[in-house]
């Protein structure tokens, strides 16, 4: 079994550690809304991102369902 020679240094452990802290979350305000939500994610309040309605809301805090791309219709040609 393979045991360390000498003891780790104070300073050798903390430089070890340095990367092991929490990074704080990125927050910015809604264009839309104005209310905070996390960058690069769909607003929780209004339910938009990027100018695109991304979930449609039935009434104010419930959600409804996810909008999902249409396809265009076809219009039938019959004679």
């Amino acid at each position: 079994m393979a045991l360390p020679k000498r003891k780790t240094s104070k300073s050798r452990r903390d430089k070890r550690r340095t990367h092991d802290r929490l990074k704080a979350v990125n927050v910015v305000e809604c264009p839309r809304c104005h209310s905070k939500k996390i960058s690069h994610r769909v607003c929780a309040n209004c339910g938009y991102y990027a100018e695109h309605e991304i979930i449609i809301f039935e009434d104010k805090g419930k959600k409804k369902e996810k909008k999902e791309k249409k396809e265009p219709e076809k219009a039938s040609k019959e004679k």
